[in-house]
């Protein structure tokens, strides 16, 4: 008898299909390779000895790790998407669509018509790995997720395009206290959101589909999700019992269709060769030459140390600091002479309230009636609900927690860099103050969370992990990439024979050099600083830490208590500002009777339908989070009367009164730049006797009614709005939708040229090639508003092509009807700026330019930050408010765009203006920004002013936002009292 073996090696697992001479299975397997590639290839062929011995055998090799063991053992390889599609045509032939999710691999073939296969590229988000990765994240196997999956309330928005955007947004709702089934179904339907908008990208998912792959095939929740987001039933929805052996199935089917042929012991020897075959080391210098030498590291650093003294022989006053930081809780008890009585640092686990009250007790037992803690303070993401839940004094955002403790230790700190779990934050001291700060935005690539999930999935503690590093011989260069990116490259180098250490090692440089070159965007080591004071838990990992000293050239201050800096600025805080007295946090009766308890709920009270966790505790008392504004708490938006123009424009252009007319309704999309020429538009077919219909407001639920029709997963957000806002236009029953190609915007004589960026420029053509508007007249004409008589012309011209029959004399009344329009909206703005400065000099109001495009307005998009500023008592104006005040002036980059121009105006005009900073908004996977963000840092920084940029997407979850926010905040007030101080 023949046998035809087909071996699928993948990113992370391997499996094997035997069939015999009547294509029947009598073989299957399916395990993890944990990178052992070659040695469970031969142990596969081991195992197969009784069945194969004394037969011939054909073999073909798959899968995205198995080019490599084919070229090695010189057998045949077929690519898996050519294996499934084969084995998908011949046992499961009426299949329209194949979805199949890999450990690294996602990808959807398309058999009905034409075949046509789309694959992620080198991302492995959305794919198996992303969900180990979040299942270590909640602490949790993947059966349990799963298990937690099925029994969720709600879904909450996450990020699946890269598993640490997706820590960024799961992380806020562990410490907001959301519950573990909501958020374990959330990643399920976050991978179902990428398969669609990253994969699809367009095309429709209909028909029979048919679902391969490990994680399709065991995961009963991910099942529910996509059946239920593809609108399926269980005739179209197809989960075969083979489903995740397809691949190797369809290698052994085209195993059967080779010449070659192997007897057993032959293909044995092959593969013993195969392991044998060597791999020339290559990688980075090492860390350390030797043991004497790290040894001598550690003298040196051992020197910056806090004395301690054991809590259970103190008796006297006490301060109490908390870090409830996003992965890990750090607590830190200190006397009046700042000694550490009592230290903790614990990963969270997903339950902050948990890991603090058990603390607390410990704190409480051993103090007796000894030790009074006279004052608390807590900092880090989960500040708030820590505050609330165990009734601690003060609250202090991150920034200030660790500017503090660090000048414990140096007192001439002219630069902190801190990286945790998966926040990085660096700021520059100037004259004793915060003089900038920089924060990683929503990536946490490079974090100590990635190091750790990396140790986890290799099977070592991370503080053995570490250690592995430091005298490694060949650290592997892994470069500054995204960490998912990153997981390929280290899983390359495992196959050409890195050891353990070398990737410890090489993660480590990894994680220095994206801090160094990525978020802190450092040309040399003077940017840096002299003075330079290292912390956050990542830098205990000695190799982190050698390495940074490597890249920068010089020695610097690691405070031997590097891991619990946020806890004891806390603490010192604490006893800063309330040296006597006693503290409000709960006695040890009160700890034993604390309870906890969390639902999430939807808000009502405004548009927004903010997703809320009201948190409610034993004493009655209640924390609610994830809301963007003071409503859902004190009744009332919080800011009072401040003025803010965020508001005041959206209001404003959605409150344009439609009138009916005599040609019928016409559809505007209100998406991209119709928030700056909606007057305009709005004005010149009302006059021209249409009613205007405007799409509406954009939410999630517009987002998700076009998500199907995206081709571009990486396009910004605003633009993938666009879809719902026809869709939305469409379901009105619109038959007529006016959306032009505009390559220029007005001329304002502040810029070199006027031109819109191509995206919003051209979209509309998008729009037309990859949306079915059914019978809807689309109407997407290239027009320019600059010059009043061609575009009268141009405009009666298109018009007319539609069937309109309009006169050139009412085109033209229309026309001054709507040019008169946009510059008394215009005027409005301008007047509107000027009220709010005035209103803030008048009331002595800190304000906050918030510099962005003309659709940054939208709630959608900009996620109620305006009300979260004006919350902390910002008076809040938009660039194009202030941006007319300071007139034209020449840049170092091509200054031709126009929404680019009025930013680099109101830029200049913050760095002038008192008490007056700006935030710039800034879109994911907007190109033009990469220009625009370095120019808007040079001007502010050049002014002495903080450059605060703040990266939005389709995720609302404010957590880090916010504490950016009020890093701004405190370093203004540091300053003003500095100033009164001097003065």
């Amino acid at each position: 008898m023949s046998y035809k073996l087909g071996l699928d090696v993948g990113s992370t697992t391997i499996k094997a299909v035997v069939l015999d001479d009547r294509d029947e299975i009598v073989y299957k397997s399916y395990e993890r390779h944990l990178s052992r590639v070659r040695e469970l290839a031969l142990q596969k062929i081991e195992e197969l000895g009784e069945l194969l011995r004394g037969h011939r055998i054909k073999v073909a090799v798959t899968g995205s790790a198995g080019l490599g063991v084919a070229k090695e053992s010189g057998l045949d390889f077929v690519q898996e998407v050519y294996a499934t599609a084969g084995a998908v045509k011949r046992f499961v032939p009426q299949t329209d669509v194949v979805i199949e999710l890999g450990g690294e691999d996602a990808k959807i073939i398309f058999l009905k018509g034409a075949l046509e296969e789309r694959m992620n590229s080198t991302c492995a988000g959305g794919t198996g790995a992303f969900i180990d990765q979040m299942a270590t994240l909640l602490d949790v196997d993947l059966a349990t997720l799963d298990e937690l999956s099925l029994r969720h309330e709600k879904i909450y928005p996450i990020a699946s395009r890269c598993g640490v955007f997706a820590k960024t947004d799961i992380q806020p709702l562990i410490n907001q206290g959301a519950d573990k089934e909501n958020i374990a179904a959330s990643i399920f339907q976050a991978v179902v959101d990428q398969t669609i908008a990253g994969l699809a990208q367009g095309r429709a998912i209909e028909g029979n589909v048919l679902f391969l792959g490990g994680p399709l095939s065991f995961l009963k929740g991910l099942q529910a999700r996509f059946i239920e987001t593809l609108e399926l039933d269980e005739r179209s929805a197809n989960f075969h019992p083979l489903a995740p052996y397809f691949v190797a199935l369809g290698a052994a089917c085209y195993a059967g269709g080779l010449n070659e042929e192997h007897d057993y012991e032959e293909l044995l020897g092959t593969f013993r060769h195969v392991l044998e075959i060597p791999h020339a080391p290559q990688g980075l210098a090492p860390l350390f030459r030797d043991r004497a030498e790290y040894d001598q590291f550690c003298a040196r650093h051992a020197q910056n140390d806090v004395p301690q003294r054991p809590l259970a022989d103190y008796s006297g006053p006490a301060w109490l600091g908390v870090d409830a930081g996003s992965t890990t809780t750090k607590m830190v008890l200190i006397d009046g002479s700042c000694n550490i009585l009592y230290s903790h640092y614990v990963n969270n686990l997903g339950n902050p309230i948990s890991a603090v009250k058990e603390q607390l007790e410990q704190i409480r037992a051993q103090s007796g009636e000894r030790v009074k803690i006279v004052g608390s303070a807590v900092t880090g993401y989960g500040e708030d609900l820590i505050k609330s839940a165990f009734h601690l004094d003060f609250g202090l955002v991150e920034t200030m927690a660790h500017f503090t403790a660090a000048k414990h230790f140096q007192p001439q700190v002219d630069f902190i860099i801190d990286i945790g779990g998966q926040d990085m934050k660096c700021f520059q001291i100037k004259d004793n103050a915060i003089d900038n700060i920089v924060l990683n935005e929503a990536c946490s690539s490079g974090c100590g969370s990635f190091i750790e999930t990396f140790a986890k999935s290799l099977g070592y503690p991370i503080d053995e992990f570490a250690k592995l590093g430091l005298l490694a011989e060949h650290p592997v260069d892994l470069g500054t990439r995204c960490t998912v990116f990153m997981n390929s490259s280290v899983k390359q180098a495992q196959k050409n024979g890195a050891t353990v250490g070398d990737i410890s090692a090489g993660l480590a440089v990894s994680v220095v050099k994206n801090a160094l070159y990525k978020v802190i965007r450092a040309r040399s080591a003077d940017d840096i600083g002299k003075n330079v004071v290292v912390q956050g838990g990542t830098f205990l990992n000695d190799s982190v830490l050698r390495s940074f000293e490597m890249e920068l050239g010089r020695p610097v201050v690691r405070p031997a208590i590097a891991g619990l800096m946020g806890a004891f600025g806390a603490a010192l805080y604490a006893r800063s500002l309330q040296p006597e007295g006693e503290s409000r946090v709960l006695t040890a009766a009160e700890l034993a009777a604390f309870t906890h308890q969390s639902k999430a709920v939807n808000c009502g009270l405004c548009t927004n339908h903010c997703n809320l966790t009201i948190n409610t505790f034993g004493d009655g008392s209640r924390h609610i989070a994830g809301n963007r504004c003071e409503r859902p708490v004190t009744g009332k938006a919080g800011g009072g009367e401040l003025p803010d123009m965020v508001e005041w424009k959206y209001e404003k252009l959605t409150h344009l009164p439609s009138e009916p007319g005599p040609r019928g309704d016409i559809g505007l999309p209100l998406a991209l730049n119709m928030y700056e020429n909606l007057p305009f538009w709005h004005a010149f077919f009302t006059e021209l006797g249409f009613r205007v219909v405007v799409s509406g407001r954009s939410s999630k639920g517009v987002y998700l009614k076009g998500q199907n029709t995206i081709p571009s997963d990486t396009v910004c957000y605003p633009a993938k709005l666009v879809h719902g806002h026809i869709k939305l236009l469409l379901e009105q029953g619109v038959q007529t939708i006016f959306y032009p190609c505009l390559s220029y915007n007005f001329n304002e004589e502040i810029s070199d040229n006027c031109y819109n960026c191509p995206v919003v420029a051209y979209y509309p053509e998008v729009v037309k090639g990859n949306m079915d508007l059914g019978g809807c007249q689309f109407i997407y004409p290239y027009i320019s508003l600059n010059d009043r008589k061609v575009f009268e012309k141009k405009i009666t011209g298109y018009l007319n092509e539609y069937g309109f029959a309009l006169r050139r004399g009412e085109v033209s009344r229309a026309a001054e009807r709507a040019y008169q329009a946009y510059a008394d909206y215009r005027r409005e703005v301008k007047e509107e700026g000027a009220r709010a400065l005035a209103y803030a000099k008048e009331h002595g109001c800190k304000t906050v330019i918030l510099a962005g495009r003309p659709y940054h307005i939208d709630p959608e998009i900009n996620h109620g930050i305006h009300k979260l500023l004006r919350s902390l008592g910002f008076v809040v104006v938009t660039e194009d408010g202030v941006s007319w005040m300071t007139g034209y002036e020449k840049r170092t980059v091509l200054n031709q765009w126009t929404y680019h121009a009025r930013m680099y105006n109101a830029a200049r005009y913050a760095g002038q203006a008192e008490n007056t900073e700006l935030i710039q908004l800034v879109s994911f996977g907007c190109g033009l920004d990469a220009i625009t963000t370095d120019e808007m840092r040079d001007i502010l920084r050049g002014c002495g002013k903080i450059y605060t940029q703040i990266k939005i997407d389709e995720v609302d979850n404010l957590g880090a936002i916010k504490i950016r926010i009020r890093s701004l905040l405190a370093a203004m007030e540091e300053r003003e009292r500095q100033q009164h101080a001097a003065n």
